[in-house]
């Protein structure tokens, strides 16, 4: 789905990618479940790209649902996996995810399981090789990202600003929709290791300007990031 030019969503509400597109090459924000690959490759092909225009991957955080194909991506094509070096361990499988009792409802925890199992989410291949990076970092990619650490989500959960797309890739730093829920809206990602550190996080992203703000999970929001984080901090405040 092209989002605007340059900006390009893989998936759907459930799990999703990006893809930032320029003259220099492709910047792959996440990587999605594993069955994504397919849906990858035909958009590279709808935006006239190949493997070989992919200059590298920004994971958001190690989690399997946004670490996906990239082992399969980084084999194939030598091109570097950046992850912050908080959750390196967690994307290489070294170190597991932290899980705790979430709310659900059947029908959203059905959706979201289906999701996961027709796109091969049972059957993780974790990172084998990482570049790591830190708060501050603006990678020699497409795009120019720029690192934002995030941490509470997971110890190494971090925003990735791209502003020659204006676009703002937030990973489960925050979501729109939570998947096991089936509630949309700006609120707190489930499955998270610190809600409160990942709250007050939220701190890092004022003053930030992005038409697009782009969640792992759920819409793309288009209202502005002061609203968005308004919203998410007036959900956590009613919990």
């Amino acid at each position: 789905m092209n989002l605007s030019p340059g900006l390009h969503r893989v998936g759907n509400d459930l799990v999703a990618l990006h893809l930032v597109v320029t003259d220099e090459g492709v910047t792959v924000i996440d990587t999605g479940l594993p069955g994504h690959w397919r849906p990858f490759l035909g958009a590279l092909t709808s935006l006239g790209r190949t493997l070989d225009d992919v200059r590298g991957v920004v994971l958001t955080h190690g989690d399997s649902d946004h670490i996906g194909f990239a082992e399969r991506l980084r084999a194939a094509t030598r091109v570097p996996v950046y992850v912050h070096e908080g959750d390196a361990a967690r994307a290489m499988g070294e170190k597991p995810p932290a899980t705790g009792p979430e709310p659900k409802r059947l029908g959203a925890l059905l959706e979201f399981g289906w999701e996961a199992i027709r796109r091969d989410g049972l059957r993780t291949r974790h990172l084998t090789e990482v570049v790591t990076v830190r708060d501050g970092d603006v990678l020699d990619l497409p795009g120019s990202p720029r690192v934002l650490a995030m941490p509470g989500h997971s110890p190494g959960s971090i925003a990735v600003h791209v502003p020659a797309v204006d676009a703002l890739f937030v990973g489960d730093a925050l979501t729109t929709r939570n998947v096991l829920t089936g509630v949309s809206g700006p609120q707190p990602a489930p499955f998270t290791d610190d809600p409160e550190g990942a709250i007050a996080t939220l701190d890092r992203l004022e003053g930030l300007d992005a038409a697009w703000v782009l969640p792992g999970h759920g819409a793309p929001w288009t209202g502005g990031v002061p609203a968005l984080v308004a919203g998410i901090r007036e959900v956590a405040a009613a919990r």
